[in-house]
């Protein structure tokens, strides 16, 4: 199966504690390379400098991706981790994803920051079949110090087919963070709209609410494991077109990539790793009906 991507590619220096890690990630990392490893193949839309070093990488993992290299450099983080809380700092900003045309009817888009048009935004997701949005690019500014924040946001979520959100992000779009917030996106015509809150998952389909929970364990690098969830959640639905394995898979994947125990990159997990935690999942969803 295939599928195509949207997003920066990013070079982030984590901080945890008193130690410093400069790693290569942003969703257009860690979304291609999860569903590579879920068999999927993967056309990805993003830019980068010259300072980009996984080019190589990226082409021997067969994943697709052209007119990618900018004259400016890649967009770089600052991320302070302290267990699930992060404090986020833009250090460069490359430059836009410019006018695409889509491989497939399936995709993902996961902006990080300003690299996706609204009018970009419209275009793909009404040429697609199945949208899959993590919308936290859309919803962050940055002040004097170059410090992220969150701001609320009108999007039009017609045709996204599901999304992820966390609390704050739920806020920004609908003016609330709880069930109401969920059930506001769901009117908005999606899907599927999942709810991560820290190790508690919800996810509105129709009527019913399904949630899982992850293991109580120590957290170290959590950058990415978002876009983890996200990929492994798509790539489940498309090929099984069952929206409990799909939230099984997602949660699986996280959890192994936080089992890992990696930095950056090194976290994606093994097929065999989230098929193994899916079929846990799998028997402790509970549900309640809305």
């Amino acid at each position: 199966m295939k599928l195509d991507i949207l997003s920066h590619c990013a070079i982030d220096t984590i901080q945890i504690n008193d130690s410093k890690y400069v790693v290569t990630g942003g969703p257009a990392c860690y979304c291609s390379l999860t569903a590579r490893i879920l068999k999927f193949d993967v056309v990805l839309h993003t830019k980068f400098g010259s300072d980009f070093p996984l080019v190589n990488y990226l082409t021997e993992q067969k994943i697709v991706f052209e007119d990618s290299l900018s004259i400016k450099p890649t967009t770089q983080f600052v991320l302070n981790l302290v267990n699930s809380e992060r404090t986020l700092f833009l250090q460069n900003k490359c430059e836009p994803i410019s006018d695409i045309t889509l491989n497939t009817d399936n995709v993902i888009i996961s902006p990080i920051f300003d690299e996706i048009s609204i009018k970009l935004f419209e275009k793909i997701k009404n040429n697609a079949s199945f949208v899959m949005l993590d919308p936290q690019g859309f919803l962050r500014r940055r002040n004097s110090e170059n410090r992220i924040f969150l701001e609320h946001t009108d999007l039009n979520l017609s045709n996204v087919s599901a999304i992820k959100v966390n609390a704050d992000e739920l806020k920004c779009l609908t003016g609330t963070s709880n069930v109401d917030g969920i059930k506001i996106l769901q009117k908005k015509g999606i899907d599927s709209v999942i709810l991560t809150d820290k190790e508690n998952i919800s996810l509105l389909s129709k009527n019913r609410i399904y949630s899982i929970t992850l293991p109580n364990i120590e957290l170290n690098d959590t950058t990415g494991i978002g876009d983890i969830f996200c990929a492994a959640f798509c790539c489940t639905m498309l090929k099984e077109k069952d929206i409990l394995w799909a939230l099984s898979f997602a949660g699986g994947a996280a959890q192994a990539a936080l089992e890992s125990s990696e930095i950056g990159l090194k976290k994606i997990p093994s097929k065999g790793a989230i098929e193994s935690n899916a079929y846990y999942f799998y028997n402790t969803i509970g549900f309640k009906e809305i």
